[in-house]
């Protein structure tokens, strides 16, 4: 017999001694008759964190580059491809089961390895994206304040009061994600097509849609190209134990396809649109397209608050899906912390690393980074739930470290070779290369035939891989947590 959903939460909020009101669920699977949010509430929140202030810039630092405003939206276009893979992958997990991203990565790397790995990984990566997102959205804002005010606007106050709003809707948890994408979508989306027809129909020059669109459109530097369609790809690929945490609460599989895919769709066309044709109608001297914006609205008061309304709704939903999700590989790495708790503790250090402006700047560096170890991150990940288990995982024993995911001592340390191997082995190729997709198809490839091997002359690997019953949604709510 099922147990009542809001016995559960009471529950959890005592243990974790968390205000009442919040998200109690952390690492905690998410039981059936939780998981009731429908395909349109999936695409919000997707589409929330496609559309923010930092896609825009990429797109828009990416003509600055040396591409033209068609090149740019290929790089995006191959890169987000490249990266919505895996992340459709570990989307499919969260639907399934109601896991969060960081308890299925214990299949692969054990009870244990998740924990050390790609849990602390994930919890550098969002740190660093709540960061960026700030910091891009801040500079929008002081833009457009300095032409409203014809003042200059201290950039560090605006960022970090900017970053304290943003914590508080992630403390509260999904459900206020969910709420708060239903209400910024309409306006988030009708204020950028607003800004892109105010950037088609400015009388400059450069600004014409026949010069912007064919502005530098004379050759295609493919080393480039290949450039910024692995920094594109590194960010889906660390975003990858995210995509479960939005979709646990999904109510089918088909509610996630179709959410995510018209969502990343009319997401992507719009903000790469935004950012590519701002930087290619100045002929790529300037990148951030907030700055174009807000300097052809000079004299015109409501489109530069329109503006400003816009940056803060666009940075504060997507960047309190940073926060939140940090907060869960933080609660993977220490249980007894709590959801809450740990998402403080995540803001904490995120608000702190505001005060390092010059993240914009390194944006193609940081994201190579994070990339090349993702990739690889990724490629076990899909080796093992696909090819390895056939998308069929034991449940009940993620949560215990005596089970099949122990491995040795809770740590897979063939996974983890995998990914240290694929990491080293990324950084050696050139950027021409496109790193990412070579570094996650090899060492899936790599990983699935040791795997294999191993798992013939190893009793603790052939018990890891054994087949599965599926467990029942009561067995897995009861489950300790480890």
């Amino acid at each position: 017999m099922a147990r009542d959903p809001d016995d559960r939460t009471l529950e959890l909020a005592r243990r974790y001694r968390q205000p009442r009101g919040v998200e109690q669920f952390g690492i905690e699977a998410v039981p059936p008759e939780l998981r009731t949010v429908r395909w349109y509430d999936i695409s919000l929140i997707i589409l929330n964190i496609v559309v923010n202030p930092g896609n825009v810039l990429v797109a828009g630092l990416a003509v600055a580059a040396g591409l033209s405003f068609w090149a740019a939206l290929l790089a995006v276009a191959a890169g987000t491809s490249i990266g919505l893979g895996a992340y459709l992958v570990m989307a499919t997990l969260g639907v399934d089961h109601g896991l969060p991203g960081e308890v299925a990565l214990r299949m692969p790397f054990g009870v244990h390895g998740a924990k050390i790995g790609p849990s602390a990984l994930r919890v550098v990566a969002s740190i660093y994206w709540f960061a960026f997102q700030t910091i891009a959205g801040s500079l929008g804002i002081t833009a457009a304040l300095r032409i409203l005010t014809g003042h200059d606007i201290p950039l560090l106050p605006v960022s970090l009061a900017f970053a304290a709003l943003q914590m508080l809707v992630a403390l509260v948890g999904y459900d206020s994600l969910k709420k708060l994408s239903r209400y910024a979508f309409p306006v988030k989306i009708t204020l950028t097509v607003l800004f892109l027809v105010l950037l088609m129909t400015h009388r400059e020059p450069g600004f014409a849609v026949d010069e912007a669109l064919s502005w530098n459109t004379g050759g295609l530097s493919w080393p480039l190209l290949a450039l910024w369609i692995n920094s594109v790809a590194s960010g889906w690929l660390s975003m990858i134990t995210d995509a479960s945490n939005w979709c646990r609460y999904s109510r089918s599989r088909a509610d996630m396809w179709i959410g995510t895919a018209s969502a990343v769709l009319v997401g992507t066309v719009l903000v790469s649109a935004l950012g590519a044709y701002a930087a290619a109608a100045t002929r790529g001297q300037q990148g951030n397209a907030f700055d174009v914006v807000a300097a052809m609205a000079s004299g015109k008061p409501v489109v530069l608050t329109l503006l400003i309304v816009f940056i803060v709704l666009d940075n504060w939903t997507v960047n309190v899906l940073n926060l939140y999700t940090g907060g869960m590989a933080v609660s993977n790495i220490a249980p007894k912390i709590g959801r809450f708790w740990s998402t403080l503790a995540v803001s904490v250090f995120g608000v702190a690393l505001v005060l390092v402006p010059d993240l914009v700047n390194g944006y193609t560096e940081y994201m190579s980074v994070l990339g090349t170890v993702f990739a690889p991150l990724a490629g076990v990940l899909v080796a093992d739930y696909l090819y390895l288990r056939r998308c069929r995982i034991d449940v009940p024993a993620l949560y215990d470290a005596s089970r099949r995911y122990r491995y040795w001592g809770g740590v897979n340390w063939l996974a983890i070779g995998w990914v240290v191997a694929g990491f080293a082995g990324t950084n050696l190729l050139p950027a021409a290369a496109v790193p990412n997709l070579v570094g996650m198809v090899v060492t899936a490839l790599g990983y699935a035939v040791s795997a294999k091997a191993l798992a013939g002359r190893s009793g603790v690997f052939a018990t890891a891989l054994d087949p599965v019953v599926p467990a029942t949604a009561t067995a897995v709510a009861r489950q300790p947590v480890q």
